[in-house]
């Protein structure tokens, strides 16, 4: 018995030493339980130089390297925005620096077996720190392969709807882990002023609140900011900043901007996304004001992070640091690049070799401080934690097809496109059209019958995930004869045997549908008209795609036209003499199922414009926030004004607002004030309202817009219901920036508009005053 007790006691000391040893032994940063920070410090300190400024270099994708090896040489690299790889570094060799802990993330990986393979590579290194994997799933992870396409955010932004916003984005969420990425390129939070930049489609539109309002709906759905401790995935909010306003609408050309302007036009989307906790922000191509924006110290670190309170970390633009040196001119070469970058406020390069040596160069010279790397690696490490990449760093490959395109997102993807369509003019009610009115149809057009509702980026996915304009139709309408006339599936292959042949062939037809606007393809660069890098110098539809519009209208058949594009097309022409014109923008996996179901009025339009449509190039800037003096005079030549308002969409429900009034006709500067109006859907078919609300401050020391959009709700009604409608217009509302640009209230007259647009012949208007 007592050498059994003796035994026991060994034993249990022995235990007692072996797991004081392993809770030695086991790094702090690897408990799961231990908080964030405290396993932050904890693997900081045992990481050498090399390792933390490893942790700040991006590299492409394996596959996307040897891809474009195979396709562009040094100089077209240099030049390209889209493709890279490393001319002195092959791909083993990337592995190798990968297996060392010296790349911290990745960029361009779309297939989930190499973002295993790569975590698998860092598992190798002396710290097994995870990779940080980063993809651009604007709207869905649309470069992977059979994943779900959503509409683009310029029609996402149609809908008008926050919820919706926020669903897609959760979805979004899920097929990226599905395949390994846990980082996204997006929201893109520029406010759209220009035309002729081709990324309009990849924003919201023109109006800074409409543009915070659903770049907070997609960072809280991509980010799952209900609960702050972890991430389904990391957003970034981008390009700061204005690099939608650059010279002659060319992507990364300069921006000359005052003061004013950036801090009421294009910052607050940034501070909306900050405050809703967004952890990455991506600088912009451009020079702002004479300062290249990956150097402006000013706008990464005096504003973003000191003045908004910006908490996570910073990330630059494709190869937008070695820029510095190459295009801008403001440092000498690529050691000075660096140097200027990280000390303005960068905390990762994008992307490839030439950041660290000259990183740990410079501090080693004393140039840049070991402390300012740690500022950046703590930032990068807590988005790592908060991913659980160290509990977990793979996706499940047997999961990855049961969450890609699932139904549910599905039905998710086609609701959204169903309320991005928006419905600009249906003169006599040609539409909606009613199933075997039309026994035969003519259908042309280079957009009718091919991939370009899936928009930019997005590459080429299965024919069975995507509804062509043309199968929409023939499978809405199944008593009707499509005459399809094939165009080419570019603008500019349009000819003028097909212009001749379409008005033969439009003759022979009840009703004519022509489909027109622009092409985003990525798989074919060359021929991009629309999108990344594709600014053009006119938005009349390209090519001869106007005469094709005219010659089928001058056929004497009913026509309708839609347009399939990524930013806003100067078509007066046709909103003259076409008795109905549909923006379909690009609206995904199912965008030809839900314009033929609008079509044919098995949904009812609801969408709205997030943007003006200019009447030319020549009417920029078409916004209607513009200020009082803006259209004091006129054009000579043209009307002025826009071609359709910010807010414009009909639908086949008629709504009448009524009964406008306020809880009190003065407040003091504290107070808020209840609005209250009535709309009532006076047709016979229930729809849905997006009711708007715009504020005017009357007289200011400081000229303020006509109208600034303040709220907006959007409603269902049934045929002959009204609804009254509630928003409360709060203190924050009603401010401005004074000449030393803090917010302040005026006493004085203000105006409420609220209706269906912001036309004014569209808006009830009634005043208050604050005392």
């Amino acid at each position: 018995m007592f050498k059994s007790y003796h035994i026991l006691v060994l034993i249990l000391m022995i235990s007692i030493a072996g797991c004081h040893n392993q809770t030695k032994t086991e790094p702090l940063y690897l408990d799961a339980t231990a908080p964030v920070p405290e396993r932050v410090e904890d693997l900081l300190k045992r990481m050498t130089l090399e390792e933390k400024v490893a942790q700040m270099c991006q590299y492409v994708g394996l596959d996307h390297m040897r891809q474009a090896e195979k396709d562009l040489s040094k100089e077209d690299m240099e030049k390209s925005d889209a493709q890279g790889f490393y001319p002195n570094l092959h791909s083993s060799d990337v592995e190798r620096l990968v297996e060392q802990g010296m790349i911290g993330s990745f960029l361009h990986v779309v297939d989930v077996k190499e973002a295993n393979y790569l975590q698998s590579l860092a598992q190798k290194s002396r710290l097994k720190i995870p990779l940080l994997i980063g993809i651009d799933a604007i709207h869905g992870t649309a470069l992977v392969n059979g994943a779900t396409v959503y509409p683009t955010p310029i029609g996402l932004a149609s809908t008008w709807d926050k919820a919706l916003v926020k669903k897609m984005s959760v979805e979004t969420a899920k097929e990226m882990r599905a395949t390994g990425a846990t980082w996204t390129f997006t929201p893109n939070v520029d406010v759209a002023r220009e035309a002729r930049w081709g990324r309009v489609g990849e924003t919201f539109g023109e109006d800074p609140f409409l543009v915070a309002e659903m770049g907070v709906a997609m960072i809280e759905g991509l980010q799952n900011t209900t609960h702050p401790d972890s991430f389904n995935v990391i957003a970034c909010a981008k390009h700061l900043i204005a690099g939608s306003e650059s010279v002659n609408g060319l992507n990364g050309a300069p921006t000359d901007l005052s003061e004013r302007t950036i801090r009421e036009v294009f910052l607050p989307p940034y501070k909306a996304a900050v405050d809703v906790g967004v952890f990455s922000v991506m600088t912009a191509h451009n020079e702002l004001n004479g300062i290249a924006c990956h150097a402006d110290e000013w706008m990464m670190t005096d504003v973003l992070r000191n003045e908004l309170g910006f908490e996570g970390f910073i990330v630059s633009d494709w190869m937008d640091i070695e820029r510095l040196a190459t295009r801008h001119f403001v440092a000498e070469n690529q050691t000075e690049a660096c140097y200027q970058t990280v000390k303005a406020g960068m905390d990762m390069h994008m992307h490839g070799p030439d950041f660290l040596e000259p990183i740990v160069e410079l501090v080693q010279q004393n140039r840049l401080t070991e402390e300012r790397i740690n500022e950046s690696l703590r930032r990068l490490l807590e988005a790592k934690f908060r991913l659980g990449l160290f509990e977990n760093p793979y996706a499940s490959e047997t999961q990855t097809d049961a969450v890609l395109f699932n139904e549910a997102h599905q039905q998710t993807a086609l609701e959204a496109a169903q309320k991005s369509i928006v419905l600009l003019k249906n003169e006599g009610h040609l539409l909606p059209l009613q199933k075997g009115q039309y026994k035969k149809v003519f259908v042309t057009g280079p957009n009718a019958h091919n991939e370009t509702v899936l928009g930019d980026w997005a590459y080429q996915q299965p024919e069975e995930n995507t509804t062509t304009i043309l199968e929409g139709l023939q499978q809405t309408d199944e008593s009707a004869s499509f005459d399809y006339l094939i165009v080419g599936n570019n603008p500019n292959d349009v000819t003028e045997k097909h212009v001749k042949e379409a008005r033969l062939r439009a003759q022979k037809a009840d009703l004519a549908i022509v489909v027109v606007g622009e092409n985003s393809f990525r798989w074919d660069w060359n021929n991009k008209t629309c999108g990344e890098n594709s600014a053009r110098s006119d938005i009349q539809l390209g090519g001869l795609q106007q005469q094709l519009v005219e010659a089928v209208y001058a056929s004497g058949t009913p026509t309708i036209v839609v347009l399939v594009n990524g930013r806003p097309l100067a078509t007066e022409w046709i909103a003259e003499h076409v008795p109905a014109l549909v923006e379909a923008w690009e609206p995904g996996s199912f965008g030809g199922e839900a314009l033929a179901q609008i079509l044919y009025g098995e949904v009812n339009p609801s969408a709205k414009l997030p943007i003006s449509i200019p009447r030319s190039v020549g009417h920029q800037l078409a916004i209607y926030n513009h200020k009082p003096s803006h259209y004091f005079h006129k054009y000579v030549d043209a009307q002025s004004g826009p071609l359709f308002p910010f807010g414009h969409g009909l639908s086949y429900s008629d709504f009448v607002y009524q009964n406008l009034r306020l809880s009190k006709e003065t407040i003091s500067a504290g107070e808020s004030l209840m609005l209250k109006v009535e709309v009532t859907n006076t047709s016979d078919v229930a729809g849905e309202e997006v009711v708007q609300v715009y504020l005017n401050d009357k007289y200011c020391p400081v000229t303020r817009p006509v109208k600034e959009l303040k709220a907006f709700r959007r409603i269902r009604l049934e045929a002959g219901e009204t609804a009254q409608v509630t928003f409360t217009i709060t203190p924050d509302m009603l401010q401005y920036l004074d000449k030393d640009f803090k917010p302040v209230i005026d006493k004085g007259e203000f105006t409420v508009m609220v209706g269906g647009s912001s036309a004014d012949n569209n808006l009830l208007t009634i005043p208050f005053f604050v005392k």
